[in-house]
């Protein structure tokens, strides 16, 4: 079966680009250059060089000794935290921005929840001279301050943005109403694997580089270029769609992606999309949707402000409808417990997001021969205030 997006920029039945008349100028220009950006020899050129010597590329897979003797396995860690900017993002943010550049684009703009893809923007637009403009949701920016104050001292103009939950959902909202207001010399740098078409495609090939390395990398530490199973978390899914994506047609490898459930499935409180959605259409893209009986979006929630979107990317639908992924979750304190468990195992903190992956190797039984790969996208300095307040409630401190 195939996997990746069809000419039609669908996974399946999910996928497409419902959007607005006014923005399909922009689309198109997108669709119909990316393919042909994406393999020009000077674009891989640069983008491979900038991957190696900026973000430093290749991030390690690291054998994780003590915590693969807890979990009774063989635990390797995808060290996305290591880039600089401290996720996976940049990954993304280096590719748009150079496609950016070839199509003329002067002013860049992006969405935001965890603070981390804003940061990656932000720092590539002052690499490379652009304007910057971030739209992030005031909850957010009220719990991801140092992200903030970050994106502030590398040029970029952050709007808190007041409507809604005000979180993720909205902050795109923002952001694609000023595509639409100012389309000939902006570019939005999506940075999830959802929207329209091209947008998911788009956003997992520059993603792809993560599983391209864990091949090599994967070889060389087991003499085995395939793992027994890969372990990603999921809000709108790009460091999942990255980590599985070589390995989409190698029906031996599991691929298991996490949702946070927040304060529990059936709390009210909670962003587990597959388990609680349904198909529909959100920000251009059908896929599944958190929704009630009217079909108006239900607010999310997560302790962690990355996966608190009430989708998910349109191939993350289509693995989870033809059982190619498996779908699990993580409430806010199996999370938190993870974290503090890598971090004292291991000397590593996880950003939240990531934590969520590392709570899954409790609930499911490996044998002690496989070979688990966990895709740490990020680092947990932007996450201190939640550890911290962790830490108090359980007199850690």
């Amino acid at each position: 079966m195939k996997y990746t997006v069809d000419e039609r920029g669908y996974y399946g039945e999910f996928g497409g680009a419902f959007i607005p008349e006014m923005m399909v100028p922009n689309i198109e220009e997108l669709r119909d250059n990316y393919l042909k950006i994406l393999g020009d020899p000077e674009f891989r050129a640069e983008y491979t060089s900038l991957l190696k010597d900026y973000v430093g590329r290749p991030s390690p897979l690291y054998f994780a000794k003590r915590l693969s003797e807890f979990h009774g396995t063989r635990i390797y860690l995808k060290r996305e935290d290591l880039n600089h900017t401290g996720a996976h993002k940049i990954n993304n943010t280096v590719g748009q921005i150079l496609i950016a550049r070839r199509l003329g684009k002067t002013r860049i703009i992006a969405e935001t929840g965890a603070g981390q893809h804003g940061v990656a923007t932000a720092t590539v637009c002052a690499l490379m001279g652009l304007q910057c403009v971030v739209y992030m949701g005031k909850l957010d920016v009220e719990r991801q301050e140092p992200n903030v104050l970050r994106m502030k001292m590398l040029g970029a103009e952050v709007i808190p943005v007041l409507s809604g939950n005000m979180t993720l959902k909205d902050a795109t909202n923002e952001a694609i109403r000023d595509w639409i207001s100012n389309p000939v010399d902006t570019h939005y740098i999506i940075g999830s694997v959802v929207g329209p078409h091209p947008y998911p495609d788009l956003v997992t090939r520059l993603q792809a580089v993560i599983s391209e390395e864990m091949q090599w990398q994967l070889q060389q530490q087991t003499g085995n270029s395939d793992p027994d199973c890969i372990i990603a978390c999921v809000g709108g899914g790009s460091n999942a769609a990255g980590a599985f994506y070589h390995y989409l047609d190698r029906e031996k490898v599991r691929l298991i992606a996490v949702e946070a459930s927040g304060k529990g499935i059936d709390s009210g409180e909670s962003a587990a999309t597959m388990v609680l959605g349904r198909p529909g259409i959100i920000h251009g893209s059908r896929t599944m949707l958190m929704q009630d009986e009217d079909g108006q979006i239900q607010e999310p929630y997560s302790v962690s402000a990355g996966l608190d979107y009430p989708g998910i990317g349109p191939m993350h639908s289509f693995l989870h409808k033809t059982h190619r992924a498996t779908f699990e979750h993580a409430t806010d304190d199996e999370a938190l417990e993870a974290a503090f468990r890598l971090t004292r195992l291991e000397g590593i903190v996880p950003a939240l997001e990531s934590a969520h992956a590392l709570a899954v190797l409790k609930k499911i039984r490996f044998d002690k021969t496989e070979v688990v790969v966990v895709n740490l996208s990020g680092r947990g300095d932007k996450d201190m205030v939640a550890y911290m307040k962790y830490m108090s409630d359980h007199q850690l401190l």
